[in-house]
């Protein structure tokens, strides 16, 4: 008979500290022997069968007024009165009393009932209760002799029963592939999952915040797009029935809010979701999500400066310091500690060239194309017989400056074949004028002076289309004809940036549900 993929263990099966009721140190036995799955599917579902022979609905009914767990805890008063709701995630028995802890968004509060309180009914209750179950109780507040803040329980409420048993947090969900495409479970096993999502959700608050805060309007451009433009990236099709329309997914928002420009706004902002058919990797997901924001009348140089600002204070607010990303070593899991990484400003800025310099010798842009790809091998960098010669200059600049870069620095003035939508330089026309803020060994935000220029758009994204001219965005080029300010844009990609302040080791570690392929399902006694 089939078992689950997890070690799970059922509500009798956990230890907890008589006084306290607070779990005791992790046993380093091996895990129980877990029935089979089916087997405790039939179990829990004799069990609903028990809670509606009592009278009640298993999966409950509403419970207004509850109060968060961590909510609780930070205002403690002895002998208030609370109603508190949560999944069950410990239990213990003792005679005519009963321990328990519930798990809410916020965390764990403790539970403390007695056959005396509750009545012969009411205590009779808890042996229908399983790991897992939702319940809201009410009770008053008091303090264990170890000091835990607890509800002594008046009444008891099962809210939702749960079918199938959940991972316990000492014998968790170990497995990725499992974590990922069961998030849920991963969210219940492992606190510090919590943590990091709960953390980004605040990340993305406070980059809204300070948006608005330096006067930015936040606006909505179309996900389903004719013509997939503002990035280089393959797109994902789609076919509109009514219209008999090819569309795209987009790949980037930048060509809509440029015309939001031309349109007379000049400060505008989108949090918005990208979609690229494209590889995965530790850096990269096909669904992904970027802010994006242009500023008529500035440019690139003060667009980096506020995404330096941006950062430092988003890190500052939600994590109240500016050297984020460290952690301790955990021998358990084998995983090596980590320094952080300090994001005290002014942060450096560098040239493109200079950076290739530094790393792949003084005289490269003097070298010959062919004496550059020699280079490359003496260097260890891999090229395809294909790259033109600027593409064999950033494959240096990828590899010997991005990979090793750790503090944030700002690489600027790329070569203009890179970066078709901005703005040539001045003084130097091969290059634009154009920031890279790499942080960590990956671009966390490009930055550009916007390129206005009509004609010289055209020209670029003409060279850049070849001969499928069918990807040129007309109606951008006309929306341009009509005028469109001096500007500074910028994108930064969010997942990276709550990888940065988080620690994170992989993308699909900050984004709830990330693609994965479908799990082989086996037929289970649920359905049956």
């Amino acid at each position: 008979m089939a078992r689950s993929p997890v070690q799970l263990i059922n509500a009798q099966s956990f230890m907890m500290d008589e006084n306290s009721g607070s779990p005791a140190a992790a046993p380093q036995a091996a895990a129980p022997t877990a029935l089979p799955t089916a087997d405790l599917l039939q179990l829990r579902r004799a069990k609903v069968d028990q809670w509606r022979a009592r009278g009640n609905d298993p999966f409950g009914t509403a419970f207004p007024a509850t109060q968060l767990a961590a909510n609780v805890i930070a205002g403690y008063e002895e002998d208030q009165s609370v109603r508190v709701a949560g999944r069950l995630v410990a239990i213990r028995e003792m005679g005519k009393s009963v321990f328990a802890h519930i798990l809410d968004q916020s965390g764990r509060i403790q539970l403390y009932a007695q056959k005396n309180v509750l009545g012969d009914e009411g205590f009779a209750q808890w042996k229908l209760l399983d790991l897992g179950d939702w319940v809201g109780a009410e009770g008053n507040l008091f303090t264990t002799k170890t000091g835990e803040k607890s509800v002594r329980v008046s009444a008891l409420t099962l809210l939702s029963k749960t079918l199938r048993p959940i991972p316990s947090e000492w014998y968790g969900l170990s497995d990725p592939e499992a974590r990922y495409r069961q998030r849920y479970l991963d969210l219940i096993a492992n606190p510090e999952v919590r943590d990091t999502l709960s953390k980004r959700s605040q990340i993305v608050r406070e980059v809204r915040r300070f948006m608005e805060d330096h006067g930015f309007m936040e606006v909505e451009t179309p996900m389903m797009q004719s013509v997939a433009g503002g990035a280089a990236a393959r797109p994902f099709t789609t076919h509109h029935n009514a219209l008999g329309l090819d569309l795209y997914l987009r790949i980037a928002p930048e060509l809509y809010l440029k015309r939001l420009l031309v349109g007379g706004f000049t400060k505008v902002f989108e949090v918005n979701r990208n979609f690229r058919n494209e590889g995965i990797s530790r850096k990269h997901n096909p669904e992904f999500t970027m802010l994006e924001a242009y500023w008529a009348y500035a440019d690139f140089d003060q667009m980096a400066s506020l995404v330096e600002s941006l950062i430092t204070t988003v890190a500052e607010r939600v994590f109240d310091t500016l050297a984020v990303g460290g952690r301790d070593a955990d021998p358990a899991t084998n995983t090596p500690a980590r320094e952080s990484i300090d994001l005290t400003p002014p942060w450096p800025r560098e040239r493109y060239r200079d950076a290739v310099c530094r790393t792949a010798g003084a005289d490269w842009f003097a070298l010959t194309p062919e004496g550059r790809r020699a280079r490359c091998a003496e260097l260890g960098i891999e090229l395809s017989p294909a790259m033109e010669d600027f593409e064999v200059t950033n494959q240096v600049f990828e590899k010997l400056v991005e990979a090793r870069q750790v503090k944030p620095l700002f690489i600027t003035h790329l070569p203009k074949e890179l970066v078709p939508l901005a703005k040539q330089n001045a003084e130097d026309p091969s290059v634009v004028d154009v920031f890279e803020l790499i942080i960590n060994g990956q671009e966390i935000s490009p930055g550009y002076t916007e390129l206005n220029d009509p004609i010289v758009q055209r020209e670029r994204l003409v060279a850049q289309a070849g001969e499928e001219t069918q990807l040129i965005d007309e109606d951008f080029l006309t929306a341009l004809e009509y005028g469109m300010p001096p500007a500074g844009g910028i994108g930064i990609g969010i997942d990276r940036l709550v990888m940065l302040l988080t620690g994170a080791e992989s993308i699909r570690d900050v984004i709830l549900f990330p693609l994965m392929r479908p799990a082989v399902r086996e037929t289970s006694a649920a359905g049956q």
